[in-house]
């Protein structure tokens, strides 16, 4: 069973969080991966904690449940593997990207990049059965990540919360606006995109917000 990194069980231990709340979801997975595939793979459930530690943290940006295709999900919330097709949602966050910064639209979905500079590019679900949408929804997956972002708002200041669609906005009750930045909008996918998430310039407004932080390279 994969393990959440030491860095952030000490940071939710010390903010009073018990270990449950991590390990009983996680111990979920791990039974329900002996009848089902399951996804991310099993090193891969809490990559993005282990790339993204707390006190190197600037961005916190909010997904729902991991890709459930084959070859999608990698620990990362929007993210896919290299070599990968893009998926409708992270074609469109790269042409926001690509239009707010004057970028180059990324060729590569990877996004390690980003959670390497301080993204944490969390899924409120961390697991899902293939081809399965929200089938982990019970498993107290969002208790943890839930616990996650009100940590976060307690203990540290001038965050970058991006919360697209109404199912990562809802978490905006979590979050102190007066020592964050808390950027909303429609949800990426082609269904909403046009929506209010198109022209809202998320990357900008962060870098102004974080002034010496910038988003890396997304071609790297």
């Amino acid at each position: 069973m994969d393990v959440l990194p030491q860095k952030w069980q000490e940071f939710l231990i010390s903010g009073g969080f018990d270990t449950a709340l991590w390990e009983k979801p996680a111990g979920s997975v791990a039974e329900r991966r002996k009848s089902c595939t399951v996804f991310p793979p099993e090193k891969m459930l809490f990559r993005a904690f282990e790339l993204t530690a707390p006190e190197t943290l600037k961005v916190v940006l909010l997904g729902q449940d991991p890709y459930h295709n084959d070859g999608q999900a990698e620990g990362l919330a929007f993210s896919v593997p290299h070599g990968i097709e893009l998926p409708p949602s992270l074609r469109n966050i790269f042409k926001e990207f690509a239009d707010d910064l004057g970028r180059e639209i990324p060729e590569s979905g990877h996004l390690g990049h980003w959670a390497e500079n301080g993204v944490l590019l969390m899924n409120s679900i961390l697991s899902v059965d293939a081809h399965a949408p929200g089938s982990h929804k019970n498993f107290g997956w969002e208790k943890f990540t839930d616990a996650v972002i009100s940590a976060l708002s307690r203990k540290k200041e001038n965050l970058v919360f991006l919360l697209w669609g109404n199912f990562a906005r809802k978490k905006a009750a979590l979050i102190d606006g007066k020592k964050h930045l808390i950027l909303e909008s429609n949800h990426p996918s082609p269904l909403s995109a046009y929506r209010g998430f198109f022209g809202s310039k998320p990357f900008s407004k962060t870098e102004k917000y974080l002034q010496n932080w910038k988003w890396e390279s997304a071609n790297c």
